[in-house]
């Protein structure tokens, strides 16, 4: 074309007709592609769109499609310079979006995980774990939740030892991810009798979750419903599973309570996931004091272990024996891996003893807290002020409210000797590398001047 040609009119009109076409089509790529990312990637609109008759308002507006971003009053295209400020309007509701579904651009612009952390507190029962997971659920910026997989150790049956085991690892695993991304739907399947329009009154100790029974999540209580785990300081309605969804959104961070987790390799691809930042503290406790409790708390489960003790046999059945030596070794093996930090867990796993818990809380929580990630706010510190220096309160073997510093050594009182013998026989290796003691005689079990406890530094390598 000649130097100073000028086009004709239609030329100029079909050109500028595709320059505003090819940028409004970048547009509404732009658009495709970062909610294909989010569908993707949290698992959270197909899930919705499947299994919810009631949208979240946050996805909903963010789906919709506001007319005067598309179409102008007459039904044409929007010029270019009308384009750019829309451009501009939908890049703000999707980044808002995104820090809904726990995400947060990149400097390069692309979506990516942001700092929510996800607090694993891994134990086995009678380790204390109810009462320091409180020091988790009295923190307002996180999401807590009380032993979920409960429900699936009631619906789905595993055998103890092999493949089963490893089995049942597997979908205690993946239930866990979606909890870790707020996807709460997924606990439905497992809720007996199943859940209808996602509320449900049977979710296991709901109480013991504050999440659970604060607005919006506390619905106005309904009469004649009855829930066997109901709020304590109100009355809720049934749980709203998509309620508690939106509200585990909402939170800053997430934890989680469960005894069912026992071996720490299965973690490996949640640590690794990036959507998440798993934080796992294994809270561990002398096996002497866990077998006395759990001969309490589970007495029905321990009557081979009581009529030993009362007819003075001289030998335990072995399959028990091998039994306590499988949990204590269980324990051990992911201890040890935890210690050695490999890549995929480097700083991201911390050992606790129950008995340093007892003894320190204060510090302990501060230790747990640095270690998560998450600053300690002054309403935790007076939880545990006000519940680690009281009397014990009327919840029994189940409270959480006790002077620790007492009750941590109580099992000593009301053990025989001759059972602490068997549990230092089957469970040494895991005791030394603890730090518990074993005690020579009945004399030395009772003694509370000689401690059963090596001082140990923090468990926690970086």
């Amino acid at each position: 074309m000649e130097k100073g040609l000028a086009l004709p009119q239609d030329c100029r009109d079909f050109a500028h007709s595709l320059r505003m076409r090819s940028k409004y089509a970048l547009f509404l790529a732009f658009v495709v592609v970062v909610f294909v990312f989010i569908e993707k990637e949290n698992k959270i609109i197909s899930r919705v769109s499947d299994k919810l008759k009631q949208i979240p308002q946050s996805l909903a507006d963010a789906n919709s499609t506001d007319p005067a971003l598309v179409l102008a009053e007459n039904g044409s295209l929007l010029s270019l310079s009308e384009l750019d400020p829309a451009f501009s309007q939908l890049q703000s509701r999707l980044h808002n979006l995104s820090m809904q579904l726990g995400l947060e651009p990149a400097a390069g612009g692309a979506l990516q995980p942001a700092r929510r952390r996800h607090v694993l507190l891994m134990a086995t029962t009678r380790t204390g774990s109810s009462f320091v997971g409180e020091f988790f659920n009295q923190q307002g910026n996180i999401f807590y939740l009380f032993e979920p997989l409960w429900h699936i150790e009631r619906t789905v049956s595993f055998e103890q030892g092999g493949a089963s085991a490893a089995g049942s690892a597997l979908v205690y695993r993946d239930v866990l991810k979606q909890l870790f991304l707020c996807d709460l739907y997924v606990l439905e399947h497992f809720i007996s009798p199943l859940p209808e329009d996602h509320l449900t009154q049977n979710m296991f100790r709901r109480g013991s979750s504050r999440s659970l029974c604060e607005d919006p999540v506390c619905t106005p209580f309904v009469k004649k419903v009855f829930e066997k785990y109901r709020c304590k300081n109100r009355r809720c309605g049934p749980l709203n599973v998509t309620l508690a969804a939106e509200a585990c959104r909402r939170k800053e961070h997430m934890a989680l309570k469960a005894v069912r987790i026992r071996q720490l390799e299965f973690l490996q691809p949640l640590a690794e996931d990036p959507r998440l930042d798993l934080r796992v503290i294994q809270l561990v406790r002398d096996p002497r004091a866990v077998l006395a409790s759990r001969m309490v708390a589970f007495a029905g489960k321990y009557e081979t272990w009581k009529k030993w003790l009362a007819e003075s046999e001289d030998r335990l059945r072995e399959e028990e024996v091998q039994r306590l030596r499988a949990n204590c070794e269980s324990i051990r093996l992911s201890a040890e891996l935890g210690l050695r930090q490999p890549a995929w867990l480097r700083g991201r796993y911390l050992l606790v003893r129950y008995e340093d818990v007892a003894r320190r809380p204060l510090q302990k929580a501060r230790e747990m807290y640095r270690f998560a990630g998450i600053p300690l706010t002054p309403q935790v510190e007076d939880w545990i002020q006000k519940n680690t220096q009281a009397a014990q309160d009327g919840s029994g073997i189940y409270s959480t409210q006790k002077n620790s510093s007492e009750q941590f050594e109580k099992w000593r009182f009301s053990i025989p000797f001759k059972l602490a013998q068997v549990v230092q026989v089957a469970c040494g290796p895991t005791m030394r590398l603890f730090g518990y003691k074993l005690a020579h005689d009945a004399a030395s079990l009772t003694n509370r001047s000689v401690s059963l406890l090596e001082e140990r530094g923090t468990f926690w390598v970086t």
